[in-house]
């Protein structure tokens, strides 16, 4: 059986033809890229990742993307330059600086040179999205936030009643349980480690007891899996990953 999400992602964001947004992500630390990506992934949008400015660049012409995450900092030249030049053939993308710098002037000069805002490292994962949200609804995204239900194999979760559904089962769970469930669902097949899950979930910026993964996710298997095939699987040293029973 596939995964799908069917209906609006929980931005409620798409292009203005409802087809999912799509953000470039620009760092060269690829940990933090690729936990951006998942984050932005989490909110139905499509993400690609450059980890160069020469890579970005192409990337932004080829690929057009509603909006950019630019690391001011990156091996070959710096973001000011790549704004330059995807804004070459690209004016109006909305870019989101991140950056080390915190003096004034660094601040200033990202802005001068056409950027739409700016993140200061280290950051949080929700203010991030929250800035990208504001970029993108004042650059024409459409707001379509309709009924969202998830299905993952046999499991179903309604985002706006909250209801879940193992088979004809309805599964009870608290605030937290669902939404750690929610971002299992929302990245099925894929491996997410307790740092990703901790700032998801619980808003930790980078960090946090990882412990209280191992305790929710086990609540979380006693409701889902109990009596049934499994779903949630521990990947020794690297997570936890959710995916249909039968393609064990």
């Amino acid at each position: 059986m596939l995964d799908r999400v069917t209906s609006a992602p929980p931005s409620g964001l798409t292009r203005p033809d409802g087809s999912p947004l799509h953000v470039l992500v620009v760092d060269d630390e690829v940990n933090i890229a690729e936990l951006l990506a998942m984050a932005l992934r989490y909110e139905g949008w499509q993400v690609s990742m450059a980890h160069s400015g020469a890579k970005a660049v192409a990337m932004a012409k080829e690929d057009r993307p509603d909006a950019v995450v630019l690391d001011v900092m990156l091996p070959d030249f710096d973001g000011m330059e790549v704004l330059r030049r995807m804004r070459g053939h690209h004016p109006d993308v909305p870019v989101l600086f991140l950056t080390a710098r915190d003096a004034v002037e660094d601040r200033v000069a990202g802005l001068t040179a056409g950027g739409d805002d700016y993140v200061i490292k280290p950051f949080s994962l929700e203010e991030v999205v929250a800035r990208l949200r504001a970029l993108m609804r004042r650059a024409g995204a459409a707001d379509r936030r309709t009924a969202a239900v998830l299905s993952v194999g046999d499991l179903r979760l309604d985002e706006d009643s909250h209801e879940v559904f193992r088979g004809d089962d309805e599964i009870s769970l608290t605030a937290t349980e669902f939404e750690l469930l929610r971002f299992l669902m929302r990245n099925p097949r894929r491996v997410l480690s307790k740092p990703q899950i901790l700032d998801r979930v619980w808003n930790y910026d980078f960090g946090g007891q990882a412990n209280v993964v191992e305790l929710y996710i086990s609540y979380l298997r006693k409701k889902i899996d109990a009596g049934r095939a499994p779903m949630i699987h521990t990947m020794r040293g690297a997570g936890y990953v959710l995916k249909p029973a039968e393609a064990e």
